[in-house]
């Protein structure tokens, strides 16, 4: 193994890595980081090669964290296929219709916060619940004279709740697998965050709105859409039985992949249902479905999903974990570490340090990805170390690195609200409540131990036996 690289040196590859990907993403508009990450890779391995460490070495530092990865790979796989037979069997539309019914002009940023949470719940897609459904609402908050950056926060609030706590969410399996938690355990510990941080959001929505009550609302815009789905599928209650069995699998704890399995066989049992040929069902579940709606909105918000769907974000993942296992390999993360970590001197102060890595990652990134990939690999070993659960790692992953992202401007997420809703994204920002909120109940229950999970003695024996066993083969990858 090489020497010990100087703190400077990690801190100029971060920095080189961070213009690369400003460059990348905002000045040549590209959105995409994935050429910027390898490049910071390859910067990072002459770097750790002229501190004597072996390339050898190195690729199998690289390997070793794309491999960490595979269950999320398979799982975006499995839910890109599940989204696609969701779409065609017409589950998803069913949960749009009837999410769509729920308005009322008396509360409806309230509602409209509601609509957005299960509509992102259902497709997993925030961009997606934002660009159709979203701008729909903008629309019409806008007939009820309502302030558009408040119909604004109420959207992006709601959307970003499913985005973290929908199994068909890429970041809400990005974050276990970073942490090394699994899928639904993750997702039922986010509970204990998200429920506080979305009921203060509804109260204050209800208090915004209760100016409203007896206004009377423009529904041509929803009575499109909703009428639109109508033509287009069969529309009953029973297709609401796909998403309640992937709920009981969450419930009764199934491992993620045979229970995200159990809803794509479902959602092709229900394309049966919607008439869908039989020869259309691999095409869907590989490529997607497209609507034949000629509405818009309805065609924008379903035609998509599909194994191909997930094939960008799966890169990205590869060429993060590229960057992330030569700066694993090399140590450099661990310094990075180290020298935060020398003000961690409790639990409440090292998920506040992991709380601020993560939006410093999003305002400097421009990217929610490695805001969740990034500080996860950082903190992992310290959040081991106190013997806390890999859960209360990927809780605070999504409760700063996923909920922060549309809060920046410059950031992916934040440019695309901003775009989608016609309204700037610090006219918004005061009332996304849900997003700012979150990571402060995440730091409140870091400080008072609510909810932050011990290890068992056998779980703690059992990390250790793990890091030691991979001490060796890196050893032996020397010999």
């Amino acid at each position: 193994m090489g020497r010990k690289i100087p703190i400077w040196q990690v801190l100029l590859i971060i920095i080189i890595m961070l213009i690369l990907l400003y460059y990348e993403i905002i000045v040549s508009d590209h959105g995409d980081a994935h050429v910027a990450l390898i490049a910071s890779a390859i910067i990072a391995g002459i770097i750790a090669v002229i501190n004597g460490w072996k390339w050898s070495f190195l690729e199998k530092g690289i390997i070793a964290a794309i491999g960490r990865s595979m269950q999320a790979i398979l799982i975006l796989m499995i839910v890109g296929a599940l989204i696609g037979s969701w779409l065609a069997g017409g589950v998803i539309p069913t949960m749009i219709y009837y999410g769509l019914m729920i308005l009322n002009p008396g509360i409806f940023l309230f509602a409209g916060c509601i609509l957005c949470c299960i509509v992102s719940l259902a497709t997993g897609t925030s961009w997606g619940t934002v660009g159709t459904i979203g701008v729909a609402l903008v629309g019409v908050g806008m007939g009820l004279g309502i302030n558009p950056a408040m119909t604004a926060g109420a959207i992006v609030s709601g959307a970003y709740f499913g985005d973290k706590m929908s199994p068909l969410s890429d970041t809400t399996n990005l974050a276990p697998a970073v942490a090394g938690s699994e899928l639904f355990e993750h997702i039922r510990h986010m509970i204990w965050t998200v429920t506080p941080s979305l009921i203060i959001a509804l109260i204050v929505y209800a208090f915004l709105g209760m100016g409203h009550a007896g206004d009377t609302m423009d529904m041509t815009t929803v009575n499109t859409i909703v009428n639109g789905l109508a033509d287009e599928f069969w529309i009953s209650p029973i297709l609401l039985l796909a998403p309640l069995c992937v709920i009981l699998m969450v419930a009764f704890k199934i491992p993620a992949i045979p229970g995200l399995l159990g809803g794509t066989i479902l959602g092709v049992i229900f394309m049966g249902v919607q008439g869908v040929p039989m020869a259309e069902w691999g095409l869907i579940l590989n490529y997607g479905y497209e609507s034949v709606s000629e509405i818009t909105e309805i065609y924008e918000l379903l035609t998509r999903g599909g194994i191909q769907d997930m094939m960008w974000t799966v890169s990205l993942i590869i060429c993060a974990m590229s960057f992330g296992g030569i700066m694993d390999a090399s140590e450099m993360l661990k310094s990075l570490a180290e020298a935060l970590l020398k003000v961690a001197k409790n639990t409440g102060s090292l998920v506040l340090i992991a709380v601020l890595s993560c939006v410093f990652m999003n305002i400097v990134s421009c990217d929610q990805y490695l805001a969740i990939i990034l500080p996860g690999r950082m903190y992992k070993e310290a959040f081991e170390d106190r013997r806390l659960k890999p859960k209360n790692l990927s809780r605070v992953l999504e409760d700063s690195g996923t909920i922060t992202s549309p809060l920046v401007p410059w950031n992916t997420c934040g440019a695309t609200m901003s775009t989608f809703l016609g309204v700037p994204t610090f006219s918004y920002l005061p009332f996304a409540v849900l997003n700012y909120v979150n990571p402060l109940v995440s730091i409140f229950y870091g400080f008072t131990g609510i909810s932050m999970h011990k290890m068992s003695e056998e779980e703690y024996q059992h990390v250790l036996r793990v890091r030691e066993e991979e001490r060796q083969l890196a050893l032996k990858s020397l010999e």
